[in-house]
């Protein structure tokens, strides 16, 4: 009887799996050119980078950058899209509201803690979002990240802030709240490791200071 013919080891592969690793490379290559535009955003700024830069930092051809994007815009703003969706899970952990009695010197720390480990992790953020050349398609999710930001802003101090605290004024001190930690943050990322972080204590003193006439509830206030 003649021998039957060995059958492959090799799996078969269905029509339905190509797609699939077709689709997960491409993934790979756009988050490859994701962090070679970060890179180079975070050098040079947004206006003065281009896309050869941007090809010439992920180690591929400007042809192969052209499969994904058309232009160094879209990139920006799929990047954007990313970057918000990630800040918006971070402030929904760092600014939810503090249980009664909770030191303000504790939930100030907390929430500035998040937020500058959120930048340092991701200069690009500060870069794209902050600089004086935001690209025009992604300034209405900064505007709305903006927005949601103060209102989470303005929950967190309505459970520090004495309960008949007028609405006007608790938006107010909301967006003070922002401005000093903006301010104060490019600060802190200009610097490195002790000095970064003597930075960050500065930051928090400040809000600390400036909230605490406002807080009303000794059992709120900084113990130390």
């Amino acid at each position: 009887m003649p021998d039957e013919p060995e059958k492959s080891e090799k799996p078969e592969t269905t029509g339905r799996e190509q797609p699939r690793r077709r689709q997960a490379r491409g993934e790979r290559r756009i988050q490859q050119l994701l962090d070679a535009a970060a890179s180079v955003f975070c050098t040079t700024g947004y206006t003065a980078a281009s896309t050869n830069a941007i090809a010439r930092e992920a180690g591929v051809s400007p042809g192969t950058l052209y499969q994904f994007f058309p232009n160094k815009e879209a990139i920006a703003i799929e990047m954007g899209d990313r970057l918000v969706h990630e800040m918006r899970e971070t402030y929904g952990e760092a600014l939810a509201p503090v249980a009664p009695g909770t030191p303000l010197a504790e939930a100030v720390g907390a929430a500035v803690d998040r937020f500058i480990a959120f930048n340092t992790e991701r200069p690009v953020f500060f870069a794209l979002m902050h600089g004086p050349d935001l690209p025009g398609g992604i300034t209405e999710a900064h505007d709305a990240l903006h927005t949601a930001l103060i209102g989470r802003v303005e929950d967190l101090l309505a459970s520090l802030l004495p309960p008949d605290a007028d609405k006007a004024h608790v938006t107010r001190t909301a967006h003070v709240c922002l401005g000093i930690y903006k301010a104060g943050l490019e600060l802190a990322l200009g610097h490195q490791d002790a000095e970064r972080e003597a930075y960050i204590q500065e930051i928090k003193d400040v809000l600390v200071r400036y909230l605490d006439p406002l807080v009303g509830d000794p059992l709120a206030r900084p113990t130390g």
